[in-house]
């Protein structure tokens, strides 16, 4: 069973950040994201469902301080194109450049990038 049923993350400019997401979780072989008629976009997966919405409360989104959200990847070739599909789209990198970490003793070649709603998240693989 997965971990999660879905996440949802707040968007101000929902065009400019449907293309952040199609771009990089393209780039980790996910199909575009697809609109409901709220305005919501979701990308569904056999493992959950990522999704991005203006805030229902009328309130601008705002990232939470200390939150990021990884997105599971295959290869650390994979998480570089993640990486410069999401700068190419509205993203801004932070932290340390796209490497390998040793971390708890495993080794894990991560990726870290903003979203156009100044979310952070991340791309990961376990060496």
């Amino acid at each position: 069973m997965s971990l999660y049923s879905h996440i949802m993350l707040g968007a101000n400019d929902i065009a400019a950040s449907t293309a952040f997401y199609d771009a990089t979780l393209g780039a980790l072989g996910h199909k575009a994201g697809g609109a409901d008629p709220k305005g919501r976009v979701f990308w569904f997966t056999s493992g959950g469902i990522f999704s991005i919405s203006i805030p229902i409360d009328g309130n601008p989104a705002s990232c939470a301080n200390g939150s990021t959200i990884g997105f599971a990847a295959n290869s650390p070739e994979e998480i570089d194109a993640w990486h410069a599909a999401g700068l190419a789209n509205g993203g801004t990198t932070l932290e340390d450049p796209p490497g390998w970490r040793d971390g708890n003793g495993m080794k894990l070649y991560l990726a870290y990038l903003r979203d156009p709603a100044g979310n952070k998240v991340c791309a990961m693989c376990r060496g």
